[in-house]
């Protein structure tokens, strides 16, 4: 748990407040006047949310191995290039990409595939959000691409979606 101080406008601070608890898990909001009256002094008690994605064993349980998907992903590049299948090559590019950085992560091992994962994630919710997917489409999770814990957490947002695509193979 933590606390945040922010020093604002009376009339800023009702929109800080509401933008602090989208964000966290917030406690009472405290309030008081700066010395020189003008301003406020808005206290908030806060922590962390827990992470609401699939956990990476759950949402990629049924997804085939690494080396099948590198090979997926090789020949569909073709096909994402002449505009065909382009939402699911970037979701499963940004899947086995993910998947190669928490390998990484979990081994110690360095490299860049975290920072591709992100990159591609980032692909697939702005190709997403661009389509306007919403509850009838492929973003269908709880979390749309636009949501502020997706755009915080977007391989999460990968995860949450890859789950739901194997789900419906």
């Amino acid at each position: 748990m933590f606390e945040i101080r922010v020093i604002c406008t009376p009339t800023d601070a009702p929109e800080i407040t509401k933008a602090l608890a989208e964000t966290f898990t917030t406690g009472p909001v405290r309030q008081y006047p700066t010395r020189d009256g003008d301003r406020v002094r808005v206290y908030v008690t806060a922590e962390q949310r827990p992470s609401h994605w699939p956990a990476p064993e759950t949402a990629y349980a049924k997804a085939p191995s690494i080396i099948s998907e590198i090979g997926w992903t090789a020949r569909g590049a073709r096909d994402c290039l002449h505009g065909i299948q382009v939402r699911e090559f970037w979701l499963r590019k940004a899947a086995l990409l993910d998947r190669i950085a928490l390998d990484d992560e979990r081994h110690r091992v360095p490299g860049d595939a975290a920072i591709l994962a992100l990159e591609a994630a980032r692909r697939l919710m702005e190709l997403d959000d661009a389509a306007g997917l919403g509850p009838s489409g492929y973003a269908d999770g709880p979390y749309t691409p636009d949501h502020p814990d997706s755009v915080r957490e977007p391989r999460g947002y990968v995860r949450q979606e890859y789950a739901i695509w194997i789900g419906k193979q």
